[in-house]
């Protein structure tokens, strides 16, 4: 019984941790005064003064940061670098 729920306690703490790949979230940077759209969870301190998600995608997260209000909108270039596209 016992390594039943120790398997249990296993499966279910390498569980949540995959369910962390994927997703993004809006972090607010102090140093830029800018938004950005990270792949990881943020650690608030220092520069990074706010992190908004988990969204499941990338256009989640784009949708979110432009009702933020704290955020500025990006300019066409960061949008693009963003993206990746040239």
């Amino acid at each position: 019984m016992k390594r039943l729920i120790f398997a249990g306690v296993l499966l279910l703490a390498s569980g949540t941790v995959s369910l962390a790949d994927g997703l993004f979230w809006v972090v607010g940077n102090r140093a830029t005064g800018k938004c950005s759209i990270v792949t990881s969870n943020p650690v608030i301190d220092g520069n990074i003064w706010f992190g908004d998600g988990p969204y499941k995608s990338k256009a989640d997260a784009k949708l979110a940061r432009s009702t933020i209000r704290a955020c500025p909108a990006p300019t066409p270039d960061e949008e693009k670098a963003e993206d990746g596209t040239n």
